[in-house]
């Protein structure tokens, strides 16, 4: 192969682990970000998308070479306004250095003619986007956290991230039969999405009573109903379930026919239930004695999210199956996380997420009740918060469902106080002091003891006004 000689501004086609080969331009890092440790890569922003990587230089192609053989090759929406982003960049760059070259011409006028320089403007964030990006980046939003790191593979790399954001709506769906267990409020959106994405999905649902106009919506969609865990383990190739807690999981695979029963050699089971990493490591045990393929991929996110398909999945465990569900994470997230080491690890990471999370949740409301017993004004103390560093989408959210009255449930408050439950205890194995999270867990008692269990997780505002 040629050797590839790339500079600062330069447009190439990137190739991102299993993606195909993107448009992108070759930019400079944030200062604070490091170079990965290996062979020799260059820092690329793609076009189209809100996608940054590191890429070695063998997955780098000049961009216009090898254009006509590209595009032969891709014909996806996304994909094409890529490309299309690209052809407006030039323009525009090609706009810029006319107009340059005229202004020096008048300059120089009567000296002797400079020879040609490359000039590299700043990006264009507007040509990098795609004119009709169905998920458009936010230019507001740090570029540090917008970042998709590919690593080399060592002992120390702890996360891989994989991100679906340039191949969104040209998803190729896998060829092997997926298996769904337990539809509610995360759930129901990931079938949804999988289902929309052209998966062969077979869906089962302990309390069918409860999701039954959902079962029949996925089976108008295509999806197949199974009459027990074992039965779609034993007819699907990967078996995702996704629970309430510890208990559910574990009955869902040790109880009467389930999940273990319909293990055989090379059936993926993926367990998506936010639970201790003790139940991880327990079921990961017992699948893997029967031949079975074991991954854990706890999600973060709410059931708008999980609507929106815009999850991110934190997985760890066999690598082969986190590869294998490549297409079906595209399909249910927007970036997913792959955490090297033993299976528990995920679980580790998601309950700290959710304990600063629900940690976050109980002193926001504690927040909007002093405003309100010191007669302050709630909607002038969210219109302050929503302005300084703390501004959020899920903070103007909750906060505003909170001034309503609107307690309908986009994550269960039970479960936040379950995950806060199962944080402090994952403390208390390592003498971890988790004194905050212990202080907002009993603010979620006191909540639940309000009968406020099955309403959102911004009623343990609730707490503070009974």
């Amino acid at each position: 192969m040629a050797t590839v000689h790339l500079r600062i501004g330069d447009l190439v086609w990137g190739k991102l682990g299993r993606y195909p080969p993107w448009p992108g331009k070759v930019v400079s890092p944030p200062k604070d970000l490091k170079k990965p440790r290996g062979k020799k890569c260059f820092f690329v922003k793609f076009f189209g998308t809100e996608d940054h990587a590191w890429i070695k230089v063998e997955q780098l192609k000049p961009y216009h070479p090898h254009k006509e053989e590209m595009i032969k090759i891709n014909k996806g929406k996304r994909f094409q306004q890529a490309v299309d982003a690209v052809e407006e960049y030039l323009k525009k760059a090609k706009g810029k250095d006319q107009t340059h070259s005229d202004d020096k011409s008048k300059s120089d006028k009567g000296r002797k003619a400079a020879k040609p320089m490359k000039i590299i403007e700043e990006d264009d964030e507007d040509a990098f986007k795609g004119g009709s990006s169905d998920k458009p980046a936010s230019s507001m939003e740090p570029i540090t956290k917008r970042l998709k790191i590919i690593e080399e593979d060592t002992g120390s790399t702890s996360i891989q991230a994989a991100d679906s954001t340039a191949i969104n709506g040209s998803i190729t769906p896998t060829d092997k039969r997926i298996g769904f267990l337990g539809l509610g409020l995360m759930g129901s959106g990931v079938v949804s999405n999988l289902l929309k994405m052209g998966h062969v999905v077979t869906v089962w649902n302990r309390t069918a009573e409860k999701v039954q106009s959902k079962c029949d919506l996925f089976i108008q969609e295509g999806a197949r109903l199974g009459r027990t865990p074992a039965e779609v383990v034993s007819m699907c190739d990967i078996t995702f379930s996704c629970v309430s807690d510890p208990k559910a999981a574990r009955d869902l695979v040790l109880g009467p026919s389930g999940v273990l029963q319909g293990i055989r050699p090379g059936k993926c089971y993926v367990e998506m239930s936010t639970v201790d990493p003790e139940t991880i490591t327990e079921l990961a045990q017992v699948i893997t004695s029967r031949g079975g393929r074991f991954l854990e991929a706890p999600v973060s996110g709410s059931q708008q999210l999980s609507n929106d398909g815009m999850l991110v999945i934190v997985a760890a465990g066999d690598r082969s199956v986190y590869e294998d569900c490549s297409s079906c994470f595209q399909a249910m997230g927007k970036t997913s996380f792959f955490i090297a080491g033993e299976a528990g690890n995920a679980a580790r990471m998601m309950l700290i997420l959710n304990m600063v999370q629900g940690s976050f949740m109980a002193t926001i409301a504690e927040g909007l009740t002093l405003a309100q017993a010191t007669g302050q004004s709630q909607q002038t103390f969210l219109d302050i918060l929503c302005q300084g560093q703390m501004a959020s989408t899920f903070v103007d959210q909750k906060c505003q469902n909170i001034l309503q009255g609107n307690f309908k449930p986009d994550y269960y408050l039970k479960h936040i106080q379950k995950d806060l439950r199962l944080a402090i205890s994952m403390g208390d194995s390592v003498n971890h002091p988790t004194p905050m999270a212990a202080a907002a867990n009993e603010v979620y008692k006191r909540a639940k003891a309000l009968d406020q269990s099955d309403n959102d997780m911004s009623a343990v505002y609730r707490a503070y006004i009974h």
